[in-house]
C-alpha cells in the first residue's frame, strides 16, 4: 500500500493558526522590571495601559500595580500578592509562584523601557487587526448606509489607533487636576496671555480669550457684511503672525479669489487694483513682494471643492493632524455643504451639519469656525441680528460654543452715520461672557482693522482712518 504524502496545508489553514501579534517574554520582563525596582512603573505608565497586555493574568497584575503606584505603597512581591489577594485575583494569575517566576526571569530591569515599547507595538499591531476586521464587516454588511457614511466609519476606526495609542475610554478628575493646575498657574503668571488661539484682533481676544479647543464657533451675518473677510482675516493673522496651521473649505468662492483677498489684505494694495492689474507704483510692487514671500510661508490651506460634505471635510481634516499638524478649521459657509442622507427640509440638513462640525472639532481638538447665513427676518425687523435669526436650523444655537453676528449700521440704513464701523456682537459665549467690540472695514484691502478706543465715541471717517491699528 502506498503511503500518500501529505498534502500542502491551504491558505486557509494557515491563516486559521496564526496568533496575534504579541510578546508574553516583554510582557513578563515588564512587570518583573517594576516587581524589581519600584520607580520602573513611572517609566512605562506612559507607554502602556492594562489592554497593552495580551495575556489576561499580566492585565490584572498591571492593574494592581498602578493601584499601588496611585497610594504610593511599594511594588514588590509581598504587597503585590496582598493586593491580588484582597482582589481575589491571585489564584486567577497563576498564585505567587508565578509571580517569582516573573522576578527571576527579568534580563535587566533598567531595559524596562524598551520591554514597554515592544509590548505596546505588539497591541497597537493587535488593534490594527481588530481596526481590519471591523473595517471588513462593515464592507460585507452592505447595509442601507451612505457608501460616505461607511468610509467614515471605516476611516475613524483606524485614525483612533493612530491617535491614541494606549486607546483610552475617559480621563479620570484627578488625572486633568495637574495640568489644570499648571495652566493656572501660567495664566498666573501671564496675566493677560491667551488660552486659546489668536484671532489677531485685540478686543476679540480678550472677551474671547481667544478661539478654544474643541469649541465650535459660529460667525452668521446676513450678505455683503464681511463674514467672508473676518474670517480669512482672523486664518490669515493666526498662520502669518502667531504661525498656526490652518484648512479653509470654502464652498462659495475659490482658491485664486481666496489668495486674492489675503494677498490685498497682508499688502494693504488695493483690492481691485491688484484683480484687475491696475498696479501703478513700485511701492505696490515691492508690497506685494513680500506679502508673496510671508503668505508662502504660512502654513494654509485651502479646499475649494463645492458641495464639500461632512464627510470629505472629517477625511481631509483628519489627514492634515496627522501629517501636518492642525490648529484651525475655518468653514465658509455652512448652508452649502451637503450631506450624504437626502433631507426633506433644509432643517435637518443643518442639524446633521451642525452636530457633524461640532464632533469634529471635539475629535481633532482644535476650534472650528464656521460661517452661517442669518434669516431674512433680521431685516424685516430692523435693528440688530439675535439667536433666533440663525437660519434654518436651531441646532446651531443649541451645538456651538460661541455665536458671532456681524452688524453694520452703514449696510442697512442709507444716512448711518458710523461709516465702515462694524459691530461684532458675541451673542452666544458658553465659558464666557458676552458683548460686543468694533472693527473698522477697510473696503479698499478688504479687511478688518482694530479700532481704537479712543475712537469710539467720533464717528466721523477721517478721524477714524488715522488711528487704526492692523493687529
Amino acid at each position: 500500500m502506498l503511503l500518500m504524502a501529505p498534502k500542502a496545508k491551504s491558505k486557509q489553514q494557515k491563516a486559521e493558526l496564526r496568533i496575534p501579534p504579541q510578546s508574553i517574554e516583554s510582557e513578563r520582563a515588564v512587570l518583573g522590571s517594576i516587581m524589581l525596582r519600584k520607580d520602573a512603573i513611572h517609566e512605562v505608565e506612559d507607554t502602556v495601559s492594562p489592554d497593552s497586555f495580551y495575556a489576561e493574568k499580566h492585565k490584572i497584575i498591571f492593574k494592581a500595580m498602578l493601584d499601588l503606584s496611585s497610594r504610593s505603597e511599594p511594588i514588590d512581591m509581598l504587597s503585590l500578592s496582598t493586593k491580588l489577594q484582597e482582589q481575589k485575583n491571585l489564584e486567577r494569575v497563576g498564585g505567587n509562584q508565578y509571580l517569582a517566576e516573573i522576578v527571576n526571569d527579568v534580563p535587566s530591569s533598567t531595559n524596562v523601557k524598551h520591554y514597554a515599547e515592544i509590548v505596546q507595538k505588539k497591541y497597537v499591531l493587535r488593534s490594527l487587526i481588530e481596526a481590519a476586521d471591523y473595517v471588513s464587516e462593515l464592507a460585507f454588511e452592505e447595509g442601507d448606509e451612505h457608501i460616505g457614511e461607511v468610509l467614515d466609519q471605516a476611516e475613524k476606526k483606524i485614525f483612533s489607533v493612530v491617535s491614541t495609542p494606549k486607546n483610552q475610554k475617559f480621563t479620570t478628575l484627578k488625572d486633568a487636576l495637574p495640568e489644570a493646575w499648571e495652566r493656572l498657574e501660567m495664566l498666573h503668571e501671564h496675566k493677560g496671555m491667551l488660552r486659546g488661539l489668536a484671532t489677531g484682533f485685540r478686543d476679540l481676544d480678550t472677551i474671547l480669550s481667544g478661539l478654544q479647543k474643541a469649541d465650535l464657533v459660529i460667525l452668521a451675518a446676513r450678505p455683503s457684511m464681511g463674514k467672508t473677510t473676518l474670517a480669512l482675516d482672523i486664518a490669515r493673522l493666526s498662520a502669518t503672525v502667531h504661525e498656526k496651521s490652518v484648512v479653509i473649505f470654502s464652498l462659495e468662492m475659490s482658491s485664486q479669489q481666496l489668495v486674492d483677498r489675503m494677498l490685498s489684505a497682508e499688502s494693504k494694495v488695493n483690492a481691485w487694483n491688484l484683480r484687475t492689474g491696475r498696479l501703478s507704483s513700485d511701492r505696490e510692487f515691492s508690497q506685494l513682494r513680500d506679502s508673496l514671500d510671508k503668505l508662502a510661508k504660512a502654513k494654509i490651506f485651502i479646499d475649494d471643492q463645492p458641495g464639500n460634505t461632512i464627510v470629505r471635510m472629517k477625511a481631509l481634516a483628519r489627514r492634515l493632524k496627522a501629517e501636518k499638524g492642525l490648529d484651525l478649521i475655518v468653514v465658509d459657509y455652512m448652508q452649502l455643504m451637503t450631506t450624504n442622507k437626502n433631507y426633506d427640509s433644509m432643517v435637518n440638513q443643518v442639524t446633521e451639519i451642525s452636530r457633524s462640525l461640532k464632533s469634529l472639532a471635539k475629535e481633532l481638538n482644535v476650534p472650528v469656525l464656521a460661517l452661517s447665513q442669518l434669516s431674512r427676518a433680521v431685516e424685516s425687523r430692523g435693528g440688530k441680528p439675535r439667536l433666533s435669526d440663525l437660519r434654518d436650523s436651531g441646532s446651531i444655537e443649541q451645538d456651538a460654543d460661541v455665536v458671532m453676528f456681524i452688524h453694520r449700521e452703514d449696510k442697512t440704513r442709507d444716512e448711518a452715520e458710523r461709516t465702515n464701523i462694524a459691530e461684532i456682537l458675541i451673542a452666544k459665549h458658553r465659558n464666557g461672557p458676552t458683548g460686543k467690540i468694533e472693527l473698522y472695514f477697510n473696503e479698499k484691502t478688504t479687511t478688518f482693522l482694530n479700532l481704537e478706543k479712543s475712537t469710539l465715541s467720533e464717528f466721523a471717517p477721517s478721524k477714524i482712518g488715522g488711528e487704526l491699528d492692523e493687529f
